[in-house]
């Protein structure tokens, strides 16, 4: 079988895992207190040109949108998101589950834009009965978002503007950032840390094990911060774990091979599905592509190709998403190409 159906499907980077078995001996402090951690925060404050940045190495994504949507709110706040936004779709009800609102606006292709907030934002306020209702007390967006799309610096300078203006935090998932950051749209880690409250740079999806690393960029961590990661079962006793993996993920610019290479293997999984006759439902940039397949063809594929369902089409047709990664090669492309 041919393994298309998400970014993660393989265990981890070798060069990771060389780092955590040389590593494995060396005796070191626990809960994030280690020396690679240490040195994994050093080099996203260098990164981000962030010098002020405080970062937090956390077991994963969902985890994290729970923690710093439920840490940065009051009680009677909620997030305004995409309607397709993880938080909204693919969380099992994790941010209501901390007893905040998800407060879905209509996304454009995965997108919301600064319009659709200020309106939002406007009405909420112009509502004579607002002090009855949710509060809406960040803006949450993905960078790519949920169909690989991507914000343009000028899409998130109108965003940070219009949170400015209502003081409340703009918070980018980062979850698949690596890939975003591989495509050349005037979107990089300074112009984010300086536009963003709080983001994270995806790990899991990065070619490790596991671990997203979180970044408050304006010193706005909430209070008594790392003892409510640990209430909400985000904290790891061996925090070295996470240390080491960021550490050698970033330190000889593996990072951005990591991209690089999955967006060269998504265009050319891009041009072989055009050059076969299939239609793309949209147009995504990133390593996410996404194909309107008739349904008949569908379980022919799916006898080889392992693949995500994301929506019926139509009656006849079924639109599917296929994910290349860090682990996908060139013989994997070929292979598909065969099978199509």
């Amino acid at each position: 079988m041919l393994h298309f159906e998400n970014d993660y499907n393989k265990g981890a980077h070798p060069v990771v895992l060389e780092a955590l078995l040389a590593s494995n001996d060396q005796p070191e402090s626990g809960y994030g207190t280690d020396q690679f951690t240490q040195d994994a925060v050093s080099l996203i404050r260098e990164l981000t040109q962030c010098p002020q940045a405080e970062v937090f190495l956390l077991t994963g994504g969902t985890q994290t949108n729970q923690l710093v949507i439920d840490t940065m709110l009051a009680p009677y706040e909620g997030v305004i998101a995409a309607d397709t936004g993880h938080v909204s779709t693919h969380e099992a009800g994790a941010i209501e589950f901390t007893g905040h609102k998800v407060l879905s606006l209509p996304h454009e292709l995965g997108k919301i834009s600064a319009q659709q907030v200020a309106t939002y934002l406007e009405r909420f306020y112009a509502d004579g009965n607002h002090s009855h209702m949710v509060y809406p007390g960040m803006v949450y967006i993905s960078h790519p978002t949920e169909y690989g799309t991507l914000y343009s610096r000028e899409e998130l300078e109108a965003l940070s503007e219009v949170c400015r203006a209502y003081q409340i935090p703009l918070f980018l998932d980062g979850a698949r950032l690596v890939y975003g950051l591989a495509v050349e749209n005037a979107v990089d880690l300074p112009i984010i840390a300086e536009l963003t409250d709080v983001f994270y740079l995806g790990g899991t999806k990065a070619g490790l094990l596991c671990g997203e690393a979180l970044v408050f960029t304006k010193q706005n961590r909430p209070k008594h911060f790392m003892t409510q990661v640990k209430q909400h079962g985000a904290l790891l006793a061996k925090g070295r774990l996470l240390g080491v993996q960021f550490k050698a993920l970033l330190e000889h610019g593996l990072y951005e091979k990591i991209g690089q290479d999955a967006i060269a293997r998504a265009n050319e999984l891009k041009s072989l599905l055009q050059e076969k006759g299939y239609q793309l439902y949209l147009d995504s940039p990133t390593n996410q592509q996404f194909v309107i397949i008739s349904n008949d063809r569908l379980k022919q594929l799916g006898e080889q190709v392992v693949y995500s369902f994301w929506e019926a089409y139509d009656e006849e047709h079924t639109v599917i998403r296929l994910a290349t990664s860090w682990s996908t090669t060139p013989e994997d492309i070929e292979a598909l190409k065969e099978v199509l």
